[in-house]
């Protein structure tokens, strides 16, 4: 049978232990001063039992209430602020306030009431990112005198969606063919707007403002024939980031089978993905390129490519929201991108599934990075078992990385140097044959 709920203006409070510890002690020097009529052994008793009594006829009525402010529905990662509020009914005098994040005990503090009311700033620094609990609140009442004390208060959740921030990056690579008639990259068209093409002759549709009157005057001397300077035109990339969202596995191995939870201070992988593909979305955008998002760890509809400020405010908000779903599913054939785009799949390559998508559009013809979004291990506490276990997943990894790198994936290492690496895939798309320049 279940206990009946007490109403919370009802909730009684409790005598402390302290008063109950003060009224035996007061009536037993009480007792034992007018049993031995020793009258300064009886006024010994006679404080404490009128505090107890005291405390005991003031208790307070009603139950303490904690909360914490709204944190607004989107904040960026680092620290999190909000404020603790306590109210407890009259003659609270302090509240002992309990703060727990994710089923563990922070700490306590106890809170001076004075009024019943009391309004403090609460910080919580966090690595995550995503949907997560800012911090679960319950506080006990102290009556005057802390000779009572009130039952625990309803615990109280807040929680808060933490968007990711981005890294700066400096050149970024291209994909094989560019788009559009707008943008900052220079395509292999003639038009405007880009670096010198060639010196032509004048020709019907060239503009006068085009003559180049310096190599006229050298390759004509008598004006017989005019030279114009061509230009090549401005195009943009378009760029579909595709996160694998079914893994989010963090740096100790022996969280990985679902019994523990990683530790708040410990990004996982799905962390790293949001953070990687937030830092390369702006930087994309920054330069006039459009970019979407699809993830492969659910059937939704991706978000199509776009441009500006706004696109970068609906893939930090898309990528927050992006959490493993039950268990993961399988793709018959992977998700249809715009032709001609650079593919970049965040994944920990810990299963075929990412692998397989990346071979496959890298075949249909996109250039695809791979970018690797596995924290860096801890292996000091594995006994012998698990570290065979870690070895054999080790092992299949590599070789499914291998296998990417022989149908031409390329390779980024997020935890190490990603920007060097990136700088170095856009150096190399410069020399490929029919690359964009």
């Amino acid at each position: 049978m279940t206990s009946p709920v007490v109403p919370a203006a009802r909730r009684p409070w409790t005598r402390a232990r302290v008063g109950v510890a003060a009224a035996f002690v007061g009536g037993g020097l009480l007792l034992a001063g007018a049993v031995t009529g020793r009258a300064d052994v009886a006024v010994l008793g006679a404080a404490p039992l009128v505090s107890a009594a005291w405390a005991s006829a003031r208790r307070p009525v009603g139950s303490v209430l904690v909360d914490a402010g709204e944190t607004g529905p989107e904040l960026p990662s680092g620290t999190l602020e909000t404020s603790l509020m306590v109210d407890g009914p009259p003659g609270t005098v302090a509240a002992l306030v309990s703060l727990r994040r994710r089923s563990r005990e922070v700490g306590e503090v106890l809170v001076a009431t004075p009024g019943g009311q009391r309004t403090l700033p609460l910080r919580v620094a966090t690595v995550r990112t995503g949907p997560q609990e800012v911090a679960t609140l319950d506080a006990q009442g102290l009556g005057g005198g802390l000779g009572s004390v009130s039952l625990p208060s309803e615990p109280r959740t807040r929680e808060a969606l933490v968007l990711p921030t981005a890294r700066p990056l400096d050149e970024l690579p291209l994909p094989p063919r560019l788009r559009g008639l707008t943008g900052s990259h220079d395509s292999r068209r003639p038009g405007e707007g880009g670096g010198l093409r060639d010196v032509h002759p004048f020709s019907p549709g060239d503009r006068l403002r085009r003559i180049d009157w310096r190599v006229t005057a050298k390759r004509a001397p008598d004006l017989h024939e005019l030279y114009v300077r061509r230009e090549q035109a401005l195009a943009e990339a378009v760029v579909m980031l595709v996160v694998d969202s079914r893994d989010d596995v963090g740096p100790d191995p022996r969280t990985w089978r679902g019994s523990l939870q990683p530790r708040a201070q410990d990004p996982t992988s799905l962390d790293l993905a949001r953070q990687a593909a937030t830092s390369v979305a702006q930087a994309y955008l920054g330069l006039g390129d459009r970019v979407g998002l699809d993830d492969l760890g659910a059937r939704r509809r991706p978000l199509t490519a776009g441009g500006g400020r706004r696109q970068l405010d609906r893939v930090r908000h898309a990528l927050a929201l992006t959490k493993p779903e039950g268990d993961p599913m399988a793709r018959v054939r992977p998700p249809q991108l715009p032709s001609g785009a650079l593919v970049l799949v965040f994944s920990t390559f810990l299963d075929d599934g990412a692998a397989q998508a990346a071979a496959q559009w890298r075949r249909a013809g996109h250039r695809v990075l791979a970018v690797d979004v596995l924290p860096t291990l801890r292996t000091r506490a594995l006994d012998d078992r698990e570290r065979l276990a870690l070895r054999l997943i080790r092992l299949a990894r590599e070789d499914r990385l291998a296998g990417l790198a022989d149908v031409d994936v390329e390779l980024v290492h997020w935890r190490d140097a990603p920007a060097v690496a990136l700088a170095g895939l856009a150096r190399r798309g410069r020399r490929r044959p029919g690359a964009a320049s």
